[in-house]
């Protein structure tokens, strides 16, 4: 499912990867995370050396950036019984990857060159970066939605309209590599904090942005991914019910951690939202269309 918006242009145009209409909670979302899912560096050396001439143009520019670890999407698996909420469960696949790659190909100005001509999505984007974003669609108690416009000072996309949201981060569960082997008892411990980390991260997300108590925040429910068009950006989207209302959350936000990030907040209803995601990135199109689908899809129960 893929959408361009006016006149075909790239910035507003996204993809679904796959949706989640009924919404999947922590124990239906599974993750792999192992170095299989890697980025591949691509033969071509002069791109590949475009990445360090990039990163060190913008840190130039900008010495407050971080090269930071990012779990890195290559791909999913996914399995439903009945077509019951209870029945369905997605499996990510997670590799590592950092801020610095990330910048140097799916951010940089040759970002196609890095792309494989291919159906399959991961082999499409086997030489990106490819980090794993993450949305939030915050529903209010009032059935608002809480919509941000960014600073002019951020690195993607300032000035546009967006839902809370960022990054899981591999820090949070001390990643910095692939240390244990699929033979090693704690394989798959690993791979239930990453798992945990995609709904932790999402939560953290939402309270530093916006400023509401986590104790506000219903347990999240993951909706599916979406990517980008414009530099293939994928990012997992969820749904989140928040008990306060508009005009509560508006005061808290102007104490919010990472305000900086963000110059107003907006709370808005879906019919009006409907209208303003052209001043979205398409990623985050994506994530607007992927609610669209839970909404429709509790119509029909």
């Amino acid at each position: 499912m893929e959408k361009v918006g006016c006149n075909g242009c790239s910035p507003l145009a996204y993809k679904l990867l796959f949706s989640c209409p009924f919404g999947l909670s922590l124990p239906q979302l599974s993750v792999v995370f192992d170095e299989s899912y890697d980025r591949i560096p691509h033969s071509d050396m002069n791109l590949e050396n475009s990445i360090s001439e990039i990163w060190d143009q913008r840190v130039q520019k900008n010495e407050s950036l971080f090269n930071g670890k990012k779990f890195r999407y290559g791909g999913y698996s996914q399995k439903s019984g009945d077509g019951s909420n209870e029945e369905s469960f997605v499996c990510l696949h997670l590799g590592l990857t950092d801020y610095r790659t990330f910048v140097g190909t799916n951010l940089n100005p040759l970002w196609e060159k890095f792309l494989v001509a291919s159906e399959d999505d991961s082999t499409q984007c086997q030489h990106t970066s490819s980090p794993v974003g993450n949305g939030a669609i915050v529903e209010t108690s009032d059935k608002k939605i809480l919509v941000l416009q960014r600073s002019n000072n951020v690195g993607e996309f300032p000035g546009h309209l967006v839902f809370p949201g960022g990054h899981p981060e591999p820090q949070e569960v001390g990643i910095e590599t692939h240390k244990c082997s699929k033979d090693s008892k704690d394989y798959e411990l690993v791979n239930k904090r990453v798992s945990e980390e995609m709904f932790d991260s999402i939560i953290r997300e939402v309270v530093e942005e916006i400023g509401v108590p986590t104790t506000s925040l219903s347990d999240p429910l993951f909706i599916g991914m979406s990517r980008r068009v414009l530099n293939v950006r994928p990012a997992i989207f969820f749904f989140i019910k928040c008990s306060l209302e508009s005009k509560e959350i508006q005061q808290l936000y102007s104490k919010a951690q990472d305000g900086y990030e963000s110059t107003q907040l907006y709370t808005v209803s879906p019919i009006e939202l409907d209208s303003l995601t052209s001043k979205m990135p398409g990623c985050h199109q994506g994530g607007f269309a992927l609610y669209k689908l839970m909404v429709e899809a509790l119509k029909n129960i």
